[in-house]
């Protein structure tokens, strides 16, 4: 007889500046399957040091990613939704085991993070042209104030659906031109560390997105005091976690906005897909232009 063969078992790394590393402080955890405990895989816990690293890279990444035309952000972010639909079954099969979805249920949540990328995909280019404005002014000049990128922005993603969740909140921040740093979900991190490596495939950029797993607790105090952080999305419906992100931002004056939603059947409606939400993370600047000029 052959022998025995044992299984080789995934290590999921992190995803910061395009790349996976592993954890400075070598930490990992363990992922098991919701209904029969078995070990799936191990997962990176995610340091203080790992997260200066995210922020650096999101900040590195912010000048191109933010200059590149809104067309052809649109475009990327559609082909991202591209490479999740082409790895629906994997992702469908990995949402099931962790947090112990039906087969259909898990589908329904892959198909609903294609279709939010796919929805905020085709903001990139129409957000200046609802949420922008030319201004009627008393002299001789055109006036016109358009939404621009905040910067970095930290993202706190829900437990459930930890990957629709995640989806929804990263479409809406990066379609901007902001770059983020995001801590996936604490219960179910395995499919947004599978959404990494579909990013790493598609033609996004490194560094404009960058995944963290671990401890909210842990990293929220370092993400919210930090000065080359712009802003904070909370998504994670954690009252205390919310109000660490205030007491830290109070430092340092970054906007902190809760985007949880009540009930993680609220993901799949109206709510995630809110073009009112996108605002949260842009500013508005004013220019202008004198006339005949």
């Amino acid at each position: 007889m052959p022998p025995a063969r044992l299984k080789v078992l995934k290590t999921y790394k992190l995803y910061i500046g395009g790349k996976f590393p592993r954890t400075e402080s070598g930490r990992t955890m363990t992922a098991r399957h919701a209904s029969t405990g078995e070990h799936l895989a191990h997962y990176c816990r995610a340091s203080r040091k790992d997260l200066r690293d995210a922020i650096v890279a999101a900040r590195a990444a912010l000048p191109g990613w933010s200059a590149t035309t809104a067309y052809l952000r649109g475009q990327i972010l559609y082909r991202a939704a591209e490479m999740i639909e082409g790895r629906a079954a994997s992702f469908a099969t990995e949402i099931c085991e962790v947090t112990g979805a039906s087969a259909t249920a898990a589908r329904r949540e892959v198909e609903a993070s294609v279709d939010v990328l796919v929805h905020f995909a085709g903001w990139t280019d129409k957000l200046g042209s609802v949420f922008g404005s030319v201004n009627p002014v008393a002299s001789a000049h055109l006036n016109f104030t358009n939404p621009e990128p905040s910067g970095v922005v930290g993202i706190f993603a829900p437990d459930q659906p930890s990957l629709l969740g995640l989806t929804s909140l990263l479409g809406r921040v990066v379609l901007s031109g902001n770059t983020c740093v995001a801590l996936a979900s604490e219960t179910a991190p395995l499919p947004a560390l599978s959404l990494a490596e579909a990013l790493a495939t598609s033609d996004l950029p490194g560094g404009v997105i960058n995944l963290l797993t671990g401890k909210r607790t842990e990293l929220a105090p370092w993400l919210a005091s930090h000065l080359d952080v712009n802003a904070v999305l909370d998504g994670s419906g954690d009252a205390e976690i919310f109000q660490t992100l205030q007491g830290g931002a109070a430092l340092n004056l970054k906007r902190v906005h809760d985007h949880s939603l009540a009930a993680p059947e609220d993901w799949f409606g109206d709510a995630a897909r809110d073009p009112y939400r996108i605002l949260d993370t842009v500013e508005f600047k004013t220019a202008w232009h004198p006339l005949g000029v």
